[in-house]
């Protein structure tokens, strides 16, 4: 016999409070193990993959490791030093382009920009707080991120824990299955489905839209002339995981840059606008209709209120979950929603609304 629905929701909900309290209390502590399931997760399907091929798991989780390894030397000694070099360049660089663009509109907008103006005073205040803090900003932007992410972290504790992850993956899936309810294990393995489904479909196709579309932007941009084109690309791929505001954030970085590196030369502007067009094309028509697909079931608002509302509330910890997690909630808000609507409680009682012969000549 079934627990009475009262105490099931009391046990699921003190499940759920404890795990909120893990997240606000341990988030430094349990932040690699966070990562190192996650990397795990979207890796199993290619260990899959070499399994069905003729690797042992060992030896598919061994080459995926190997791999990985020098992919992550590549990137710590070839792309991360060019950022931060161009990171620094760039903000050496600002009050330059925050004064041609005071010449500009002073220029074509005299109106706009004259003595005492809201706009001017914003323009002069923000190029001087650049000019004397620049260098200071970018010290603080690379010291915090070394101390949310510790270099350690991602050296040692985050590949050793994706590793064991990945290689026992299968078994931890096979085991959690073990302990469901007999009663309602159909329901919970349906459910655990269709969260893999959403999560597989939108944070593996989403990651791999972010990657081509980053290393698009910053080989072309590079191509293209422009001086902070890795660090353009850089930005505008890995602000294209939230919708519509890495892109206009992106372009509006890139063009901004071109136009005061190019002014006058609208061929070299035009070509790096072309660029964004040809991305954005890409990445609607063919890229994100491959690789995520149309039925994902995570709507870009409720993406966007989970990321605000976990990073606020849990910090980068809760940027790493606010996406399974909102997936997790929205396939059991459709699962609520399909219950309610086949329950007695929409439809009513049957026949309860027909009226009687009685009734009906009365």
């Amino acid at each position: 016999m079934a627990l009475p629905v009262k105490q099931q929701v009391s046990y699921w909900g003190a499940a759920a409070i404890l795990l909120i309290a893990a997240l606000w209390l341990l988030g430094d502590v349990i932040l690699p193990f966070l990562v190192g399931g996650a990397i795990a997760y979207f890796l199993d399907p290619l260990a899959d993959r070499l399994e069905k091929v003729g690797f042992s798991r060992a030896a598919a989780t061994v080459t995926i490791a190997a791999v990985g390894t020098c992919l992550f030397v590549i990137l710590a000694l070839a792309i991360v030093p060019a950022l931060a070099r161009q990171l620094g360049q760039l903000i050496e660089t600002s009050p330059q382009i925050f004064n041609r663009l005071k010449d500009f509109l002073t220029t074509n907008f005299p109106q706009v920009i004259e003595e005492g103006s809201v706009v001017n005073d914003a323009l002069v205040s923000l190029g001087q707080t650049i000019q004397e803090r620049g260098g200071a900003l970018a010290t603080t932007i690379l010291s915090s991120a070394l101390g949310v992410v510790n270099v350690l972290i991602f050296i040692i504790v985050v590949p050793v824990v994706t590793f064991y992850m990945l290689l026992d993956w299968d078994k931890m899936v096979a085991k959690v299955d073990s302990w469901l309810p007999r009663e309602h294990q159909p329901t919970i393995r349906q459910l655990a489905r269709d969260i893999d489904r959403v999560l597989s479909g939108f944070v593996r196709g989403q990651v791999s839209v972010c990657l081509i579309l980053g290393t698009f932007y910053a080989v072309s941009l590079m191509l293209a002339g422009l001086n902070f084109g890795l660090l353009a690309g850089a930005v505008a791929g890995s602000l294209t995981f939230i919708p519509y505001i890495g892109a206009i954030i992106g372009g509006a970085l890139a063009i901004g840059l071109a136009l005061f590196q190019f002014w006058g030369e609208w061929v070299n502007i035009g070509i790096v606008v072309g660029i964004f067009a040809v991305g954005q094309f890409l990445e609607g028509n063919i890229i994100t209709p491959k690789l995520v697909g149309s039925s994902v079931g995570l709507h870009p608002l409720w993406l966007l209120f989970a990321l605000s509302a976990f990073g606020t509330l849990f910090g980068f910890v809760g940027m790493l979950v606010a996406v399974p997690v909102a997936a997790m909630l929205g396939v059991l808000a459709r699962f609520a929603l399909d219950q309610y609507l086949h329950g007695s409680l929409y439809q009513g009682t049957t026949g309860q609304d027909d009226p009687g012969p009685q009734d009906a000549e009365g």
